[in-house]
């Protein structure tokens, strides 16, 4: 999974924060949704501009970011 397909930073969506490209919805939105243990479809049924590879970009991205290293994004507006 190449999470860069899926995430993007744009410093006028949602101030900043790392998003599903095209949407509004952030990757933390995703994960803490994932992490209570809503299960996929659910959340595909609550955010209907997201795909089932949007949720599997998210878990990539955050997967990136536990290894603890700077993940450097660039904006949508470069």
């Amino acid at each position: 999974m190449n999470w860069q397909e899926r995430i993007s930073v744009d410093p006028l969506v949602c101030h900043g924060r790392a998003c599903v490209i095209g949407t509004r919805v952030m990757v933390s939105v995703v994960m803490d949704n994932l992490a209570a243990g809503v299960a996929r479809d659910e959340i595909l049924r609550s955010y209907p501009s997201l795909k089932n590879e949007d949720i599997d970009g998210c878990i990539a991205y955050a997967a990136e970011l536990t290894r603890e290293r700077v993940v450097p994004l660039q904006s949508e507006a470069d």
